[in-house]
């Protein structure tokens, strides 16, 4: 009999009286993680991937579900993540990077409250999976989690994990013989696309906030648009997220399907935060402009864009927030000069950021120290919180917000949520911002947005 998989969802938070996770791992050649993510159709699924790193990630099933809410929601999650891989005992299969990951995120704003497009998602909303995949370069390990009662011992289970385990391995060679078999019979959909927020309106939103900062409320805030789109049948998700591993390869590409066909997932450029132990990194991104058709275009566009003063004032209001932020946790902070993040489509001002941590404690605390930044949020902080609050029409959900993972040490890697999605069956809604300062103009911050739009109506074969 296998080891009961416990889903949380009634509890709401996870203790250590719960039980005890164990976890196997073993190589599985032949499986890749597209493979796995369409054997799990259907099912709740995560996944991570960062074009920097070699190391994917995809799970699907419910092994533990963890959820917190309101202001102590970072705190409530690192204290369950914890409770979770406390004790944990892990049968790695010879590759340490196939333990467990904690995989999920949290909202913008910690008051959230879903309206339709969200209504599976919570403030914060952590997922380990009952199956785990992980791709490192062309090998692949499975791993199976689950919870025992802290009174039964893991050793003793381990034989049933162990069969279970190569159930799913036959299994899954067994879909994958067929696939290759099979012809491609999907058909292209013709969606309605719409977008709620006319320029008009648009126009008056960024007027007031000018007038904001001008009236020296605020120096930044970030106003973002949706666009809706309906489709005959459900989204192909998985048909997104291959043209965003093809065309945004050095982005994080994501995705969490919360409850199936409900998923939230993107390709977006901006990393967060990483912890390696004592080792920090972030980034300050801000600043766009399109990509040139020639080269001798893009690189004057490039030019332009690092000595534009609005963009390098913009930018420049990032990387001060981080920095004062990050001074109490760090022992140093190494803050080169900007350069350009170029994208397929829309390159940026970056400035990567490296720095040593007093105490090393984890992603999470520095995910709250730093969510939002003012490239997504504003700055100062707080009023530029409160005027988005009431001026923008849409609930931004998880866009903008932390997105990522967490591992048995509770390191761990958390990117922002822009250039992404979320799927309701048949309906998608699509975000995109524009960093707001005094001199700013509504026709070019229009524009600007719907350069950022474009990854994902791509990705949905809505536009070419």
């Amino acid at each position: 009999m296998m080891p009961e998989v416990v889903s949380l969802s009634q509890q709401g938070t996870f203790e250590e009286s719960n039980g005890r996770l164990l976890s196997y791992s073993q190589p599985s050649p032949g499986v890749t993680i597209a493979d796995f993510l369409r054997h799990a159709r259907g099912q709740v699924r995560v996944y991570w991937q960062d074009g920097q790193d070699p190391v994917t990630y995809a799970g699907f099933g419910v092994a533990a579900e963890i959820f917190a809410w309101g202001d102590g929601r970072f705190r409530d999650i690192q204290r369950q993540a914890a409770a979770l891989f406390h004790d944990a005992v892990f049968y790695d299969g010879g590759q340490p990077l196939s333990t467990p990951r904690l995989m999920g995120g949290f909202s913008f704003r910690d008051d959230f409250s879903p309206d339709y497009a969200w209504a599976a998602f919570h403030p914060a909303h952590f997922i380990l999976p009952h199956y785990q995949l992980v791709q490192v370069n062309d090998e692949a390990w499975l791993t199976i989690n689950a919870i025992l009662p802290r009174d039964e011992s893991a050793h003793a289970n381990l034989p049933m994990l162990q069969e279970a385990w190569q159930a799913r391995y036959e299994l899954l060679q067994k879909e994958i013989e067929e696939w290759r078999r099979e012809h491609d019979h999907s058909q292209s959909q013709i969606p309605n696309l719409r977008y709620p927020m006319p320029y008009d309106a648009w126009e008056a939103m960024l007027n007031a906030a000018i007038e904001r900062i001008h009236s020296g409320a605020f120096k930044k805030v970030v106003l973002a648009r949706v666009a809706e789109a309906r489709f005959t049948q459900r989204v192909d998700v998985e048909a997104a997220l291959a043209y965003l591993n093809k065309t945004y390869a050095g982005c994080y590409r994501f995705l969490f399907e919360v409850r199936p066909f409900h998923a939230f997932f993107g390709a977006t450029p901006e990393l967060l935060v990483q912890t390696n132990g004592p080792r920090v990194e972030t980034m300050g991104l801000a600043g766009s402009i399109r990509r040139g058709a020639t080269p001798e275009e893009d690189a004057a566009l490039a030019d332009e864009l690092l000595h534009s003063e609005k963009n390098r004032h913009e930018q420049r209001l990032v990387v001060e927030s981080i920095q004062r932020r990050l001074h109490h946790a760090v022992h140093s902070l190494h803050i080169p000069e900007p350069t350009i993040y170029p994208l397929s489509n829309i390159q940026h001002i970056y400035t990567p950021i490296i720095g040593v941590l007093r105490e090393a404690n984890g992603a999470l605390p520095l995910v709250e120290r730093l969510h939002p930044t003012p490239a997504l949020g504003g700055t100062p902080r707080r009023p530029a919180l409160e005027f988005l609050r009431d001026a923008e029409p849409v609930p931004r959900g998880w866009y903008g917000a932390p997105v990522g993972w967490i591992d048995h040490t509770l390191d761990g890697k958390f990117a922002v949520a822009i250039r992404s999605a979320v799927t309701q069956e048949n309906r998608v809604w699509m975000y995109a911002g524009a960093g707001i300062v005094a001199d700013s103009e509504p026709q070019k911050e229009w524009e600007e947005t719907g350069l950022k739009f474009r990854p994902m109506l791509e990705a949905l074969g809505i536009v070419n």
